[in-house]
């Protein structure tokens, strides 16, 4: 028994890889083909992915947002659990990045589901609230720039139904949140002020999960 999470050393994260892990196979190869990228550790772990899509499917969703989509491993792991009809709204800045995902996108059959949109994240979003479509989406993921995620939250309560999810990445930041940061660590910031919101904001049930590099799970309420 623990009153605590489990500290995972290299020997036990493999294990829990190994014994949990389902990927598709563009999956897998999507995640080999950023391996060498320069900034491969911006990609979601598999054991992230996994929970993400599990949750996808625990609530029905079939409109999801992803605002930060890097060469496209998370956007292929929900569209993987969405149905047929389901669709991501993904949203980045970098064709360079994103083009990296799209032959894996194909090679699941699921670029179909998947509408990406190269423009600012908050441009996007705002031209979908002015076309009324507030409340009319399931779940959403967060995983871009560090400063904008309150913007980014704020937009996505409202997107988002009752009953829907908005989950949150980097939540941890290398447990730099749980340190004094300096006044110029923007990021560092941003976050511990993020989180400092959502552990009192009624709008949401809360859930700061110890999974890659911390993952919160915020519910919206009715």
């Amino acid at each position: 028994m623990s009153r605590r999470s489990l500290d995972l050393d290299d020997t036990v994260y493999h294990y829990l890889v190994a014994h949990s892990v389902r990927e598709h196979p563009a999956q897998a190869a999507l995640r080999a083909a950023t391996a060498s990228h320069p900034r491969a550790g911006m990609q979601i772990s598999p054991e992230q992915g996994q929970l993400m899509a599990l949750l996808v499917k625990l609530i029905g969703a079939r409109r999801t947002i992803e605002i930060g989509v890097f060469t496209g491993y998370s956007a292929l792991t929900v569209a993987l659990a969405l149905p047929a009809d389901g669709r991501v709204l993904a949203c980045d800045v970098s064709d360079e990045y994103t083009r990296v995902g799209k032959p894996f996108w194909q090679q699941a059959g699921v670029a179909g589901k998947i509408d990406l949109r190269l423009a600012p994240a908050l441009q996007t979003l705002d031209a979908q609230l002015a076309a009324g479509e507030a409340g009319r989406f399931d779940f959403a993921f967060i995983d871009a720039d560090k400063t904008s995620y309150d913007a980014y939250y704020e937009r996505c309560l409202q997107l988002v139904r009752a009953g829907g999810l908005i989950t949150i990445d980097n939540t941890l930041w290398g447990g730099s949140v749980a340190r004094k940061a300096s006044a110029d660590d923007q990021d560092t910031l941003a976050l511990q002020r993020l989180n400092d919101k959502l552990h009192t904001d009624e709008r949401v049930d809360l859930s700061l999960l110890p999974i890659g590099d911390g993952l919160t799970l915020a519910r919206k309420r009715a």
